[in-house]
């Protein structure tokens, strides 16, 4: 069915009545990122993204799209595993102590406006988190009760190259509602079609009308547009025997001599989950707090054994990272730990490109004698 911008609104007052708290695009500190939205005015009306390598900035757009843009610094999975958490508390009771469990968040989300790489990188961390046998229950709750709405993307930025990954520019599965915003024909619109019975149930009850060839027509040709903007690629052929085939290459050199070791690429991207536990007590000893926060397999202690770090140079940190994540990740997940969002590339300080470095990689692949291959 197709919705307008009456219709939008009543969308997220809808989720708010239910008592969700509803996450969506926002402009702050010079970027769009996910924040508290109450209504749809808080979204970047008329506002775009310029992204290269080491670079982006926010210009304003010729119309009034509330969604053309492609994904800023900060991704949903800040929400779904928040940044710094604490497990539990302990108190000293006399000869004993008495450990009191953190109170369930009880907050129930509806995610507004998640692009298709997004939507993937949510899958992705479900394959981390969820399950018999690596399910993190605070995870798996937040994850059931959270409503997905997903946007198609027409306005990939310069760093995207999610066609490369299937994970876009069309939204995958694992969605309540899927709206594909459409401008023209003196007409501003939304596309909207459920994925869920919730899904069904929201959108019905939205000011609508019923969508006709037109409408499917011109919503076809917003991810289309994308597709045909897209500016990077990737080779997938076999990208886990790629990686271990050229583990002592010296490129791993060449990327680590320009690497700051810095984290940003693992800070932004929706898929990276590495945490780390502390625990702080007091200065009387009487108390002591269990805190969970995101780590980075950049950073010097991540890798810490007894004795000291096992990765210490910057070539074997960077080589771990990328080999996990477009490699290693299938052997643990069955799956791509990239979406290709582009992020990583937008955010390193020194313009490091994923897809430039494993070009140059296969480049050092292809020289190898056959036997090697």
């Amino acid at each position: 069915m197709v919705i307008g911008l009456d219709g939008l609104a009543a969308l997220v007052a809808t989720l708010r009545a239910e008592g969700r708290t509803v996450i969506g695009p926002t402009v702050r500190d010079g970027a769009i990122v996910p924040g508290e939205i109450e209504s749809v005015d808080a979204l970047p009306v008329g506002w775009t993204d310029e992204q290269e390598a080491g670079s982006y900035r926010l210009v304003r757009r010729g119309d009034d799209a509330r969604f053309g843009y492609a994904v800023g610094p900060q991704s949903w999975r800040r929400y779904m595993t928040p940044v710094r958490e604490r497990l539990w508390r302990a108190t000293r009771n006399g000869a004993s102590f008495e450990v009191q469990v953190e109170p369930r968040d009880e907050k129930r989300y509806a995610f507004f406006g998640v692009r298709p790489c997004e939507l993937a990188a949510l899958g992705v961390q479900d394959r981390v988190h969820a399950g018999e046998t690596r399910g993190d229950p605070a995870y798996e709750r937040r994850r059931r009760d959270t409503i997905v709405i997903a946007v198609d993307c027409g306005d990939p930025a310069a760093t995207c190259f999610c066609t490369s990954m299937g994970t876009g520019p069309k939204s995958g599965p694992g969605v309540d509602v899927v709206l594909t915003e459409i401008i023209g024909d003196g007409e501003h619109r939304f596309l909207a079609v459920a994925h869920s019975d919730r899904g069904q149930s929201l959108i019905t009850a939205l000011p609508h009308r019923a969508a006709v060839e037109r409408d499917e027509a011109a919503a076809a040709r917003v991810p289309e547009r994308a597709v045909a903007r897209m500016q990077r690629s990737i080779d997938t052929t076999d990208l886990p025997g790629l990686l271990r085939r050229t583990l002592e290459a010296s490129r791993w050199d060449d990327v680590a001599s320009r690497c700051l070791a810095c984290a940003n690429c693992t800070l932004v991207c929706p898929t990276c989950f590495c945490t780390d536990t502390e625990e702080v007590t007091d200065l009387t000893g009487d108390h002591s707090e269990r805190w969970r926060r995101w780590d980075s397999c950049f950073t010097l202690d991540f890798s810490y054994l007894h004795g000291g770090s096992v990765r210490t140079s910057t070539r074997s940190r960077y080589r771990q990272w990328l080999t996990h994540k477009l490699g290693t990740w299938w052997d643990q997940f069955d799956v791509s730990g990239c979406v290709g969002c582009g992020r990583c590339i937008a955010w390193c300080p020194v313009g490091i490109d994923l897809t430039e470095e494993i070009a140059a990689l296969r480049a050092t692949d292809a020289a190898l004698p056959g036997d090697a291959r």
